[in-house]
């Protein structure tokens, strides 16, 4: 009897919904049209719950449902669930209770990346790259749901966790803390004269730290400011107008965006006097760069206020605003697209005009349309991301390392490294070739499967090979393929080494 209230309540969820949908002046237009297709929709997850010929899970039926909806849709719209709700907030106010490190889940494995000076973990002794494998006798293996989540609790709370650290396992029992997560994790004189800034997310406190960081470096004589946005996803709007507002004077339009709901149309200028509207300022960028970074980036170049160093940043042009729903839950939903001052949207892909296999289309650099910068009238480009003012090819991180990266390869090769290569002093370190050489043999050995475009797009060709039979006439082929690809792979590795892994190993 419970499970048919549930699932009532499910159905006429979506029909009490449906009253919001139709107080919305974008929606009135189609009210016939959301009507039906909602009537249709409740109709057939009824059916399908009272009949189908196996017992069926109606949660999981809906969350099919919209996980299929919003896969039409751009990346950026989704469904949050409640502990999702629970963690944007978490990353928007950049505090939280926990053990204080940055932790990466894998199959059924939670992996320390960073744990932080002189919190919980750190104090505890866990280090990067120790897997943890059990939790106050959870083991994580048969753990279902987001082990991460079982790191986080209320302040003070022990917590007992079994680890593998280079293939031992050990113990260790941590205190969760409040935790505290800067915007700027790190700043520092580069050289007398310059200042250097590392701004790491755009949380409620990012204007704040990096203003504090440039306050203290100018104490100390820096003249000049680096603003280092390398990796920074980006984050809330607001904290991305307010950071260029450091720089550049009030009144000025940082951002404006671009919907066809009439209430997202916005102009988004500085609000108070620029701390320093003079100071010379570098902004570095790349690939990674995206959304929150682009408008600073973008803002600082169309105003000629300073200059942007680095690779063409990330490219995403979307605002996204959460919606509440029932339960706790949300969706975040791509409501608008924003503009530079000079008119740019930077976004690189195009997610409403797909090519036959249903992949957004990328702006290519033909296509790009051609802006001005507001105070000298300098040539900009919109379509892409931003294009920094000094490009520099060590910025740029090729396929093949964004593929390695990806599978954590570098991560986990850096990490064995580490307890094979004890050093005493760090300024007398050196990665060599032959260390080089190591890695790349290491790679290959541990078979660490990441794909490239072309290999994809082979494999692809072969299962339609498959289906039409052609697979034995051409399985030779298709492996000596294979063998020549992997040797290109191994061969681009060291052709990047000058570039890409310069990063890694500074």
């Amino acid at each position: 009897m419970k499970g048919t209230i549930n699932i009532k309540r499910q159905i006429l969820l979506p029909i009490l919904g449906a009253s919001i949908f139709f107080t919305t002046a974008s929606f009135q237009n189609d009210f016939f049209e959301i009507a039906k297709q909602i009537e249709i929709f409740t109709e057939m997850y009824k059916q399908l719950n009272m009949n189908y010929v196996d017992e069926t899970n109606p949660a999981d039926l809906m969350d099919n449902a919209i996980e299929g909806m919003l896969s039409e849709l751009d990346p950026y719209t989704k469904y949050w669930t409640e502990q999702e709700v629970e963690k944007s907030i978490i990353n928007r106010r950049g505090a939280y209770t926990g053990i204080g490190a940055v932790v990466s889940t894998r199959d059924d494995k939670v992996i320390i990346v960073e744990p932080w000076k002189d919190h919980p973990a750190d104090v505890a002794g866990l280090k990067a790259g120790d897997e943890i494998i059990e939790i106050d006798g959870i083991k994580l293996a048969e753990y279902k749901e987001n082990a991460g989540d079982l790191l986080k609790g209320s302040a003070d709370t022990e917590i007992s966790i079994v680890y593998k650290r280079q293939g031992k396992e050990k113990s260790a029992k941590v205190k969760r803390q409040a935790v505290e997560v800067n915007a700027v994790p790190f700043y520092e004189m580069a050289t007398p004269e310059i200042g250097y800034v590392v701004l790491s997310k755009f949380n409620e406190k990012a204007s704040r730290e990096t203003k504090a960081a440039i306050v203290a470096l100018k104490e100390k004589g820096a003249t000049k400011i680096i603003l280092d946005l390398r990796g920074n996803p980006g984050g809330l709007l607001s904290e991305a107008v307010a950071v260029s507002n450091l720089f550049i004077k009030k009144d000025k339009l940082i951002t404006s965006t671009q919907s066809v709901v009439e209430q997202y149309n916005k102009t988004y200028l500085t609000k108070r006097p620029a701390y320093d509207p003079d100071i010379p300022v570098a902004v570095l960028i790349n690939g990674r760069s995206a959304s929150a970074s682009e408008i600073v980036s973008g803002s600082i170049q169309d105003y000629d206020r300073g200059v942007v160093i680095g690779a063409r940043s990330f490219g995403k042009g979307l605002v996204q605003r959460p919606k509440p729903l029932s339960y706790g839950t949300q969706v975040k939903i791509t409501i608008s697209r924003y503009y530079t001052p000079s008119g740019r949207c930077i976004q690189a892909l195009d997610y409403w005009n797909r090519d036959e296999d249903g992949n957004a289309v990328r702006t290519k650099k033909e296509d790009y349309n051609v802006f001005k910068t507001v105070n000298s009238g300098r040539t900009v480009y919109d379509g892409g991301g931003v294009q920094p003012d000094i490009e520099l090819a060590s910025a740029a991180y090729s396929p093949i390392t964004t593929a390695l990266l990806k599978d954590n390869a570098i991560f986990d090769y850096a990490t064995e490294y580490y307890y094979n290569h004890q050093v005493a002093d760090m300024d007398s370190f050196r990665f060599t070739d032959t260390d080089f050489n190591d890695f790349v043999n290491w790679v290959e050995r541990k078979g660490f499967d990441f794909n490239t475009e072309t290999e994809s797009a082979f494999a692809k060709a072969f299962k339609t090979a498959e289906k039409e039979e052609l697979d034995d006439d051409i399985n030779s082929s298709y492996k000596a393929m294979q063998e020549a690809i992997n040797n290109a792979k191994k061969k681009d590795m060291k052709d990047k080494k000058a570039h890409d892994f310069s990063l890694f190993i500074l």
